[in-house]
């Protein structure tokens, strides 16, 4: 297999909450995907610069580089995966993390999620990246 196909598989999993990284790699790799986790933006970012991942399932609220953070560098940094993000967050009501999820565009999931929620999340997230970048590539030609 092809690195660009095993990066089709390949979900980061940025998320300092044990239990719910652990429901993550569970339910992902039940569904075919290779999981890597993440405990802060900081290790996420190291870790995308080393491998390709099709999706980053982000919390927003995470230690030493929170997922705002990590988003902005994804952008500038690895632009083709800031497409492939899906947001998590227990608070999706405050001012600041609604503003941030407005102006991103991207999707999220709401703490707590099930694990239904994470694999139709997950599967919506992949449709949009593979759109916008489907997008970007007629727009090049």
């Amino acid at each position: 297999m092809g690195e660009s196909n095993a990066n089709e598989k390949r979900i980061l999993v940025v998320e300092d909450e044990q239990v719910i990284s652990r429901v993550c790699m569970r339910v992902l790799s039940a569904e075919g995907f290779e999981v890597d986790i993440a405990i802060n933006g900081q290790i996420a970012k190291d870790m995308v610069s080393k491998k390709g991942y099709a999706l980053c399932l982000i919390d927003i609220r995470t230690p030493v580089m929170n997922g705002m953070e990590l988003y902005q560098c994804l952008k500038e940094e690895h632009p083709e995966l800031a497409s492939g993000v899906l947001f998590t967050s227990g608070d999706v009501l405050s001012g600041s993390t609604a503003a941030f999820l407005r102006e991103a565009n991207r999707p999220y999931l709401r703490k707590p999620f099930t694990p239904d929620e994470l694999r139709t999340a997950v599967r919506e997230a992949l449709k949009q990246k593979i759109l916008a970048t489907s997008g970007e590539e007629i727009a090049r030609r």
